[in-house]
């Protein structure tokens, strides 16, 4: 009996392995110039937004922030014209220890009471290669704007299996001082350098 359910599982896990291969070999589409063209919203569940930085030369230190909301409108025969606009709620921002969550949430750094969101709207959209761009734009952070640019590579489009939704995914990169939106607690000491790792999925807007 226990013989014959380890093989029954056995083959369960085997159709799930070989389902899951069908549906990234035939369902996901990789070709930029492939992807519908319209409005998306930014799928919030499974955007996240992830910030390092040095800690005392010692060590790199993470956090993120969850809860993005925002839009995309794309146009694959002309992705120049792209437009983006993202909002992050500060209040969001995790590094696994809460001690260390309610001083960034505070004053001293943050400040998510008198600045609740960080924005970022797009001004410029120049494709570098196929499926890659820099993006441009304006980001509000801290109750100050600056120039920013970020570098999107696209990473696939399809109909996700279980939201049913056609979706389109982008990992985007870039860098800032955080010094120049007025967060200067413990500069140098804590690194002023900041980089950024943005994993961007957009829903279809229906």
């Amino acid at each position: 009996m226990k013989f014959t359910t380890k093989i029954a599982a056995a083959a369960v896990v085997g159709a799930l392995a070989v389902a899951g291969a069908t549906y990234a070999q035939s369902a996901l589409n990789t070709d930029p110039a492939a992807v519908e063209a319209g409005a998306y919203n930014l799928e919030t569940h499974h955007a996240r937004i992830v910030f390092a930085t040095s800690h005392m030369g010692f060590s790199t230190w993470y956090g993120d922030f969850s809860g993005a909301t925002g839009s995309l409108t794309l146009d694959p025969k002309d992705p120049a014209a792209s437009q983006l606009s993202v909002s992050i709620p500060v209040d969001s921002v995790s590094t696994t220890n809460a001690t260390l969550d309610g001083e960034l949430k505070s004053a001293a750094w943050f400040d998510a009471a008198t600045y609740p969101t960080i924005t970022f709207k797009s001004t410029k959209v120049t494709v570098t290669a196929p499926g890659e761009a820099k993006v441009d734009g304006d980001l509000t952070f801290h109750g100050v704007t600056k120039p920013v640019t970020l570098d999107a590579k696209f990473k696939a489009s399809g109909t996700n299996p279980l939201s049913k939704a056609y979706t389109v995914g982008f990992e985007v990169t870039g860098a800032l001082k955080r010094s120049d939106f007025g967060v200067k607690t413990y500069v140098p000491m804590i690194g002023d350098d900041v980089t950024l790792t943005i994993s961007a999925p957009f829903e279809k807007a229906k």
